[in-house]
């Protein structure tokens, strides 16, 4: 303002960083990387290749006893060009650290399976562009989701079994089964004995509930395709918007062939208590979806959801649920997330097999 004239020091801008030495990507450097990359770094490259972006608290969550350690192995990665940073802007505040794939890393990751890069899929211009994307909050709101179901697996009690046995990317969920249908992602979680599978729809408030019931349909087709009866979490913003999207996802249930093929249960962010030291979508905020319009009836815990759907039997059990979930000596802390497998190609017709199958 005229009144008000800006002074020569607020022009000044910040004395640049100096910038982090980083490693080139060489055949020798990837030679190097064979002894100095250890179970979790691996397990780390392979969950930013299948969910593409992750921030340093969800890293720290997933694999790292404390922040701290966390912040300086990830600073290693990133000399060594195993991974790449960025960090958004937003509008106060500092946005943490978001980490992509890079070329080292995807080198690695190629030559574990066997191809080359190319054949991979992986671009670094591909990588980066996530940071520009518009649905870079929704997809790491995502992973947000999924964090704090391991973060409450890693607090609970020992007896609890408690576990996230599963976790695929929007990306893997349509590579097979995006003929019909493109979930966000598909889990599994196990407390107490007791395993569900789903089928995940994450609402930020920003996409027209009319659309995202009409998803119901895909979800039938598909259990119509593989004969399994995979129940369908819709996670909303707020309690408001959850009574607006049940009563148009009941109309459009109902209107089913066979609504008991699609069950769906649906929660609110505002649901969870925010005096809980660690809450997360495993907490009594679910409530399935049968009453015409109104939110009467009882909230369920995650694990507690295939009791109100008897006709739905549990998973089909595969095995152990991460073949590498104990990290090496040196950490004491477990990884309760499986390694992602290989991306399967893409196929003209995914459908011919389904979570439970063991088409994983």
């Amino acid at each position: 303002m005229i009144s008000s004239p800006t002074q020569q020091r607020t022009l000044r801008g910040h004395k640049p960083a100096r910038p982090t030495p980083r490693a080139a990507n060489t055949a020798e450097h990837q030679a190097v990387l064979a002894w100095r990359l250890t179970r979790r770094d691996r397990w780390i490259i392979r969950m930013l290749w299948e969910h593409r972006v992750l921030t340093a608290h969800q890293i720290t969550t997933l694999a790292f006893p404390s922040f701290r350690s966390g912040r300086q192995r990830m600073r290693e990665l990133f000399q060594w060009g195993v991974v790449d940073r960025f960090q958004p802007f937003i509008s106060s505040g500092t946005a943490p650290m978001h980490y992509v794939l890079a070329p080292a890393g995807a080198a690695v990751l190629a030559a574990e399976d066997g191809l080359d890069v190319k054949d991979l899929g992986y671009r670094h211009d591909r990588a980066f562009a996530v940071a520009h994307s518009l649905r870079l909050a929704h997809t790491v709101g995502v992973a947000e989701w999924f964090t704090a179901l391991v973060d409450r697996a890693r607090h609970s009690a020992p007896d609890a079994r408690t576990t996230v046995r599963a976790w695929w990317s929007e990306t893997r969920c349509a590579r097979h089964f995006g003929d019909l249908i493109k979930p966000d992602a598909y889990g599994r979680w196990t407390r107490a004995g007791r395993e569900v599978e789903f089928f995940l729809e994450y609402d930020l408030g920003t996409e027209v509930l009319a659309k995202l019931a009409g998803k119901l349909a895909g979800y039938a087709a598909l259990a119509q395709a593989t004969g399994i009866t995979t129940p369908l979490l819709v996670w909303l913003p707020t309690s408001r918007r959850e009574a607006a999207a049940r009563r148009l996802l009941h109309r459009t249930w109902h209107a089913l062939d066979n609504p008991d093929a699609v069950p769906v249960a649906t929660a609110a962010v505002e649901l969870l208590n925010p005096d809980a030291e660690h809450p997360s979508p495993a907490d009594q905020v679910w409530l399935p979806l049968g009453n015409p319009g109104g939110l009467g009836g009882a909230r369920r815990e995650l694990h507690q959801l295939l009791g109100a759907w008897p006709h739905v039997a549990a998973p089909a059990a595969d095995g152990e649920p991460c073949g590498e979930s104990v990290l090496p000596a040196e950490s004491p802390l477990q990884l309760l997330v499986p390694a992602p497998a290989p991306m399967p190609p893409v196929q003209p017709s995914a459908v011919s097999r389904g979570p439970s199958s063991g088409g994983r």
